[in-house]
């Protein structure tokens, strides 16, 4: 019977504590809101990457043409660059489930 009272009191004591401490979900929230914030403007950078590849490699495709150089590879190559900085903007945030 003794040792059925030390688990009893054990088992109040750690109940106590964890009424006191709380269970830690104000703070997994916080968590999630934060990453929230941050991958929505990872999100947003990839746009503004994309963008600015695509007008470097506009002028660069241009320029090139401009020369008399053949083009034919680096235009796949530029949209290509700048469609998979886009779709791993993408990736990120789903893989995160924001």
């Amino acid at each position: 019977m003794g040792k059925l009272s030390v688990n009893s009191a054990v088992f109040a004591g750690a109940m106590i504590l964890q009424g006191t401490s709380g269970n830690g979900l104000s703070e997994l929230y916080e968590a999630e809101n934060f990453l929230q914030g941050s991958f929505l403007s990872v999100r947003d950078l990839s746009f503004v990457l994309s963008g600015l590849i695509a007008i470097a490699g506009a002028v660069s495709v241009y320029h090139k043409w401009q020369m008399g150089r053949d083009v034919s590879t680096d235009v796949p190559a530029w949209f290509f660059s700048s469609l998979f900085i886009l779709v791993m903007g993408m990736i990120v945030a789903a893989f995160f489930g924001l």
